[in-house]
């Protein structure tokens, strides 16, 4: 049976852990610090700290903020369900927001009418490795917290200063060069006044467990490494877990061609089909993260149809906030609720074998 999900781990990263318990370094040390280091290099952070999950690094971050309690803090339907339970946990109450279909993301328009509705901050979850319409986003004016931990070190599109004749030059070199146009701008989670980089089992880089909680600019960073200084050991990611983020981190590009190659194929197989998988950027404007598929039909036939083949899928958001209170949240969030029924994940991993991949096209192309 070919897993939906699958880390991709191999010598380096066996390596690097097994080192750690050999020198037996495992609590928090120099490979969380390196950790660190290199996303901060990665990303171009100002500041950054390694915790043991991204709900600790949530609830950081919304120390750092200093948001008064009862405050309302928008959280997306499709967003993971631990996010919802940290902020009740913490005082604050969430604002669940729906969702539109084309890419199971929060627009400008549907945040903006939870800010008319009381919302204080948004907790910005780009599922899928889809990134937002940041820049309207931020026209909002209200705190934003980014969570990249599907879509990690992708690209935002390049911020255009000046535009006209000179821009039109620059194209018109760039095409008699044969040169490709790519989103080199800044890298998610660089807009957020925080940004949460989830390291869980499931997210694109892993550490097994943990997050790294960015601070993008020097002000922000300030408040959080104070707090990051008293922070108890508890609380911080141990070397172990560091390790393997660290050759994650450092593979990240290799894991992502091969991601990028397999969904080529993936897309190509659906075509002409009734399914969809959302729209996003390519060319290092979104990260592949799996392969999420809008069904036309019932998920149950789907399921089964893949289960004859020896394909496991599973519902691309069953551990969403939406899947965990669908009774209370579903009647508002129709286009999350109908996401959380029809979308259907499909096994997309760079340990994928070249027969593995050649019996996923044949299924997809020819899903009831």
């Amino acid at each position: 049976m070919i897993q939906t999900y699958s880390p991709t781990i191999r010598r380096k990263e066996m390596e690097a852990v097994l080192t750690c318990m050999v020198d037996e370094k495992i609590g928090p040390g120099d490979q969380t610090a390196r950790l660190v280091q290199a996303v901060k290099e990665y990303t171009g952070c100002d500041g950054a700290v390694a915790l043991r999950s991204p709900s600790v690094a949530l609830e950081y971050a919304l120390k750092a903020l200093d948001l008064p309690k009862e405050s309302l803090v928008m959280l997306s339907a499709l967003a993971p369900a631990w996010q919802i339970i940290t902020v009740e946990r913490l005082g604050y109450k969430p604002l669940v927001l729906d969702v539109v279909e084309e890419t199971g993301l929060v627009t400008p328009e549907i945040l903006e009418e939870g800010i008319k509705n009381g919302g204080k901050l948004i907790v910005l979850t780009e599922s899928m490795g889809i990134l937002p319409d940041i820049k309207a986003i931020l026209e909002l004016g209200i705190p934003v917290i980014e969570d990249i931990s599907q879509s990690a070190l992708s690209y935002y599109p390049a911020e255009k200063e000046n535009e006209g004749e000179e821009g039109k030059d620059q194209d018109e070199k760039s095409q008699e060069d044969g040169q490709k146009e790519e989103p080199l701008g800044k890298r998610a989670g660089m807009y957020g006044v925080y940004t949460i980089f989830g390291m869980e089992d499931r997210d694109i880089i892993t550490a097994g467990g943990g997050a790294v909680l960015m601070a993008p600019c020097r002000r922000e960073w300030i408040v959080l490494k104070k707090l990051a200084e008293e922070a108890p050991s508890t609380d911080i990611m141990p070397d172990m877990n560091a390790a393997l983020a660290f050759v994650e981190l450092k593979e990240f590009e290799r894991n992502e061609k091969t991601r990028m190659e397999i969904f080529n194929l993936y897309s190509r197989a659906i075509a002409s089909g009734r399914h969809k998988t959302f729209v996003r950027a390519l060319d290092r404007g979104s990260t592949i993260y799996s392969f999420p598929l809008v069904l036309n039909s019932g998920f149950k036939d789907a399921k089964a149809y893949a289960q004859k083949k020896g394909i496991e899928i599973r519902q691309a958001y069953e551990n969403s906030i939406v899947a965990l209170r669908q009774e209370e949240i579903a009647p508002s969030c129709l286009c999350a609720n109908s996401l959380l029924l029809r979308c259907a994940m499909f096994p997309l991993y760079p340990r994928l074998g070249q027969k593995d991949v050649s019996l996923m096209v044949k299924v997809l192309s020819s899903l009831p």
